[in-house]
Formats: C-alpha cells, structure tokens, sequence
C-alpha cells in the first residue's frame, strides 16, 4: 500500500514545480509509472489479509480496486489533455493534483483496515470531485450538479457517523477484524432500533451506487462534469458504494439477509426502469450514465443476495463497468471535442468520420451489453445464478433487463455509427492519443477475458 501512496503523493509537489512544457508527458508517464507497480499486488496472496501497517490492509476485495484507480489515474491525464489546453498553466497543475489527491483517498479508502479512517477517506473523495465538477465543468449548470451531489452524499454521512459510534460502543473497536470475532448475537434481531441502525450503516453506500430512488445526483453529475470528472465518477466512485456494502454486510450477515428483501425489490424495479429510459434518453453522456445505473443496481441485487458466487459477480462487475463505462465517456468526449454537441441525432455517421474509432465503440458497445466473453458476462452470469437461487420470479425481472440492456446499448451504436452523418465544419481525424487511451482501456479487459482470477473471490 505505502509504495503506491508515498509515490503518489511526491506527485503533488512535482506537478507544481514541473515546467509547462513537460506537465502532461512527465505527470502521465509516472502515473503510469505507479499503475504499473500496482500490478505487483496480484503476487500476494489475496485470499487473506495483508496488513501494511494498523491502519491499512489488502485483501481479494480490495486490490482489484486499489489497482484500478491507479490504473485510471494516467488515463484521466491523458485524457484531459485537450480540454485544459486553453487553461492558464496553474489552473493545469491545480487540475492535475486534485485527480493525484483523489487517487490517494481512494487508495486509503479501499485499504482502510479501520472503519473509521474508511470513513474519513470516502467522506474525503467528496471534496476533490466537487471541485473537479463545480470549476471545470462545461455548462453553467454544474453548480447545479455539484449541489446535488454535494447534499445527496452529506445527508447519509451523519446517519453512518452516528451508526459508527453506536458500533464502538458495542464492540470497543471500529477494526474490521475484531468485530467479526466479537459476539453477534445483538445484531440477531430485527427490533426496531437495530432495523434503523442497519439502515444507517447502509443509507450511504446506497447512495452512492446510486439505488434507483437516489439517483437524481448521477446523471446531473455526468453530464456537466468534465472527462476526467466522469472518468473517475463512473469508474471508481460508484465502486466505493459497492465496496462499503460488501465491507458491512460481512460484518452484519443476520441482519442483511432478514433486511435486504424491500432493497431486493427496488433493485429489480430500478434495473428495468433505467434501462427503459436509456431508451428515450438523446444525450450520450446522459445514456451512458443511466447505464451505470443500471449496471450499479444489479451489483446491489449481487451483494443482498450474500452468497459467494454473488459475491465474486459482485466484484467482478465492479472491475468490469469501471473500465467499460469510463470508457464510453471517453469515448463521448472524443467525438465532443470535434461536433461540440452531446445529441445523439446530431452525431450520426461517425463511423465515415472516424472508422478507426469505430472499432472501439464497437467493442465498448458489445462489453456494456455483457456478450461473451467479456468480463462483464462473467459477472453478469454469476450474479443472475445466485439471484435465481434467491427467488426464482427475479429471473423473468432480469431477463427483462438485460433485454433492455441490449436494445438501448445496440441503439446508441446504430445511432452514432451507422446513420447517415450530418454536416459537420471539418473534423479532425482521431490522434494516436486517443488510440492509446483505449487501447489502455481494452489492455486490462482483454487480461481478464484470458484470466479472470484477480476479480474472482
């Protein structure tokens, strides 16, 4: 854990005193630099815990997401490249630094051994992101999406606050290793004082997902945030939801599996209806983020369901949307940059602009429909097994689903690909840039088609 935060965080100061020329090809080879030494974390054994020290630790759930925001980290830079050309050098750097300070919250959060410091962490990763939508964002509208992210995660942090002092004074301890050791048998039962202490504990993590019913702050904040700010959103911030549930449902297994049914239920409603209005929706920034919606709430369905197949599809559909989702933002914004305009009707034709960068909308489009034999499948196929064993009915809900998921991911491919393309001014051709940035995304995705333990439990 320390060799990928201490060098992170030299890259702080770096980054100011880097000269102009230099900023973004020194910044992105060391990050690169960092996500490459993560990489040495698949050589522990990941089926137990590894303490760094007190506070932070690693175990199967949290190196896959330790290395993929590191991963994200030099592919955020890169892409944020030709969005903050125009910006004064000190706006470049400030930019640059709040998405080096968010990569070592992250890292914190994912490893934190105590459940306090994972609090501090993830409450923390609220600040830079703020600041990354609110300053650098497109539209006006931003404050507006910054408000609604702001408040939509700080109206949960107190009741999780509080539900985190009620659990020192039970257990004495915040350390997730000794509260499973301690007796359980108080959380047994479902009074009404320990019903409302699971909801606390839970209420923020849902939120962060999204659940489908608190998750007006997703698409606001997609689509006014900046690339880089979508980038890291889409891939790693809807991970700590998950990661949290995971973190606290191993802690309260009686309460969860008596609990979780009403959740269950939203879960399947929310699937079907995100996909529904992917359907209609004409913005593709917008569309994509009603994906991770829907993709989000299935991890939900993967969690409650508390069974270790779940479980690893859980996990494994984190890994995967986190690059096929930030992907398709990236791509979104390549094709902005040139049209300057999200409409899918007004970027039609793509494929005669940009054949190369077809390809990769191509790919992008069959990993978010979850065909074979992309990660996503794995994950996918897992969880609906596990969902199945649950309750039978779920498999007519998730099917439905996944209909959907098809016809509203094979839409925004016909749409932007295969129509005719409007009259743009002249475009520029795709850079090798960009072809490098989503070979970095197809790289890792490509690894786990030909394994795929790293993410399996």
């Amino acid at each position: 854990m320390l060799k990928l935060i201490i060098p992170s965080m030299m890259m702080i100061p770096m980054t100011f005193l880097m000269k102009k020329n230099l900023l973004w090809t020194a910044t992105t080879s060391f990050s690169f630099l960092i996500a490459t030494l993560s990489t040495l974390m698949l050589n522990t054994n990941m089926t137990e815990h590894n303490l760094a020290n007190p506070i932070l630790s690693t175990d199967q759930f949290s190196c896959p997401l330790i290395m993929l925001s590191c991963w994200l980290l030099p592919l955020t830079i890169m892409a944020s490249q030709m969005h903050m050309k125009t910006e004064p050098i000190t706006r470049q750097k400030t930019m640059i630094s709040l998405l080096i300070l968010l990569q070592i919250l992250l890292c914190i959060t994912f490893g934190a051994s105590n459940l306090l410091t994972f609090y501090i962490a993830f409450e923390a990763t609220l600040i830079p992101t703020l600041l990354i939508i609110t300053r650098w964002g497109n539209q006006k509208e931003r404050l507006t999406a910054g408000l609604y992210f702001l408040f939509y995660t700080l109206s949960a942090s107190l009741p999780l606050l509080i539900a985190l002092i009620v659990i020192q004074t039970r257990f004495n301890s915040l350390s997730t290793y000794i509260i499973p050791l301690s007796n359980l048998t108080l959380l047994s039962n479902t009074s009404w004082s320990e019903t409302m202490w699971w909801v606390a504990c839970f209420l923020a993590f849902l939120i962060k997902m999204p659940l489908y019913i608190f998750h007006l702050w997703l698409p606001k904040a997609h689509v006014e945030a900046p690339i880089a700010g979508s980038m890291v959103l889409a891939a790693i911030l809807l991970k700590l939801g998950g990661y949290g549930m995971i973190r606290m449902s191993s802690l309260f297994i009686p309460l969860t599996k008596d609990l979780a049914i009403p959740f269950m239920i939203i879960v399947m409603w929310g699937m079907i209806v995100s996909s529904s209005i992917c359907l209609r929706q004409t913005d593709l920034k917008s569309m994509i983020a009603y994906s991770s919606i829907n993709h989000m709430n299935l991890v939900v369905a993967g969690i409650f369901s508390m069974t270790p197949w779940a479980w690893s599809g859980a996990l494994a559909m984190m890994i995967a949307h986190g690059l096929v989702s930030s992907g398709l933002f990236c791509l979104a914004n390549i094709t902005y940059e040139r049209t300057h305009t999200r409409s899918i009707f007004m970027n039609r034709g793509l494929k005669t602009l940009f054949p190369l960068m077809s390809f990769w909308w191509l790919m992008m489009t069959f990993a978010n429909m979850a065909l074979p034999p992309f990660p996503n499948f794995t994950a996918e196929i897992l969880i609906i097994t596990s969902m199945f064993n649950w309750s039978n009915w779920t498999i007519l809900l998730l099917g439905l689903s996944m209909t959907l998921t098809t016809l509203f991911s094979l839409n925004m491919l016909i749409m932007t690909q295969h129509e005719h393309p409007n009259k743009h001014a002249p475009i520029n051709p795709s850079t090798t840039r960009e072809h490098l940035l989503m070979l970095m995304y197809m790289a890792p995705i490509i690894l786990l088609i030909i394994n795929p333990s790293p993410i399996m439990i």
